[in-house]
């Protein structure tokens, strides 16, 4: 019940419309991987690591954050975990702006969230 409470607080603070000003859509995984590898993805309470072989590593609001992704057809889709508890899978469009990587889920139709790369 904890984990789903967590999940809810991360989906109600990540909650704003899809705004692209300044945004550029990542097109492929080449272009990702060029942007995240090696870095850090970090937002308020959250540090995330994206692999280039498939994992993502980190922790939401002291939680464990596990999972895999792989790029289709131009989105990220990612298969999550936080403190044990699976997230949804979902394919997200991926922009870049500056430091600034926003991540839209539903294939970019549903809300976004901004993590900035260290």
């Amino acid at each position: 019940m904890y984990h789903l409470a967590i999940g809810s607080l991360v989906l109600a603070l990540l909650a704003q419309p899809a705004l692209a000003e300044g945004f550029q859509r990542i097109e492929d995984e080449r272009g990702f991987l060029s942007v995240v590898k090696d870095r850090e993805l970090k937002r308020l309470g959250i540090r995330l690591k994206v692999t280039d072989d498939g994992r993502i590593l980190g922790k939401a609001f002291g939680r464990q954050v596990s999972g895999a992704w792989r790029w289709d057809g131009g989105y990220f889709c990612r298969d999550l975990e936080v403190g044990g508890e699976p997230l949804d899978f979902n394919c997200q469009l991926v922009q870049v702006n500056g430091r600034t990587v926003r991540f839209t889920s539903d294939r970019g139709e549903g809300i976004y969230a901004d993590l900035r790369v260290d």
